[in-house]
């Protein structure tokens, strides 16, 4: 091995090191303003004095936003929105992916289905199509019109799909020489070894999940089944000035230039960062499969 590096390869390396510190900081930078703001007066946030450290510590923007008994009926649907419907969703994708993952002469029908899977992908009706099928279908003001519609993830499925058919063929004759069946492959065999992929669509179904908010304003007026990101969105822009008093209008005024949004923002991430270093342990361990055991 050579140790000796020449001048070019090392110029190379700390240009590159700079240039992921420089990404670094532009990303953590707006994460850091939106925070500093939340924390901050709201008199020196709206007059933009606030960068990266609270001006005027203060918790009113979260008092304002957990006051309300409404925030902790949307934060539980939110939480069993995301527990219901991501368990679902990536167990959706399994099954999906597996019998595709199969060749041709196991699955004659596979190349028409992967077509269709696609054209669905690409194109759909439209809201309008979608919202006459959701009402025909009863689930207007139900909870369940937040999970069903986003459980087939054509997407998710051919993540899963392709990372099936990268696994080790030898797999699928050691199943068949044991006499198991296609249930006992899934179960036992292909779904362990699936467990980095699965985490890797649950992660991006939990985000997709929990910042969703526009299906509920069309679909849902009963406030007991309302997410947590929609009631934080009708906070801001739904304020009924004819049910405030003037005390409240005053301090709402003040609160919605830019802290109470912040507060909102900074709400919304604190799952997904409770979340994804528990996940991350998957995406270093199982990047690459590796080959039979015997």
């Amino acid at each position: 091995m050579v140790n000796d590096r020449t001048w070019g390869s090392r110029i190379f390396d700390y240009c590159l090191y700079f240039g992921m510190v420089i990404i670094s900081l532009v990303s953590v930078a707006p994460l850091a303003h939106t925070i500093a703001i939340a924390f901050s007066d709201a008199a020196q946030a709206n007059a933009g004095f606030v960068t990266f450290w609270p001006k005027g510590f203060t918790l009113d923007a979260f008092a304002k936003v957990m006051e309300d008994k409404q925030f902790f009926v949307s934060t539980w649907v939110s939480i069993k929105r995301v527990f219901i419907g991501v368990s679902l969703s990536v167990l959706n994708s399994l099954l999906m992916a597996f019998p595709l993952s199969r060749e041709v002469e196991d699955f004659k029908g596979r190349n028409i289905v992967m077509w269709f899977m696609i054209f669905v992908m690409l194109f759909n009706g439209g809201l309008i199509p979608t919202y006459l099928a959701i009402t025909s279908y009863g689930l207007v003001n139900s909870f369940w019109v937040l999970i069903l519609p986003g459980l087939g993830n054509v997407f998710n499925c051919i993540l899963v799909m392709n990372f099936i058919r990268n696994l080790p063929k030898e797999l699928d004759d050691c199943s068949n020489m044991d006499g198991a069946g296609p249930w006992t492959k899934l179960v036992y065999v292909y779904a362990p070894m699936c467990l980095p992929v699965l985490a890797t669509i649950t992660l991006f179904r939990i985000v997709a999940v929990w910042n969703e908010y526009f299906q509920a304003m069309i679909y849902i007026t009963d406030r007991s089944i309302l997410p947590l990101q929609t009631y934080l969105q009708q906070m801001v822009v739904e304020i009924d000035p004819t049910t405030q008093t003037t005390e409240e209008m005053a301090a709402l005024s003040d609160l919605t230039g830019v802290t109470l949004p912040s507060a909102k923002l900074v709400l919304s991430i604190i799952p997904i960062i409770l979340i994804y270093p528990l996940l991350q342990g998957y995406f270093i361990s199982g990047i690459t499969v590796g080959s039979v055991k015997e």
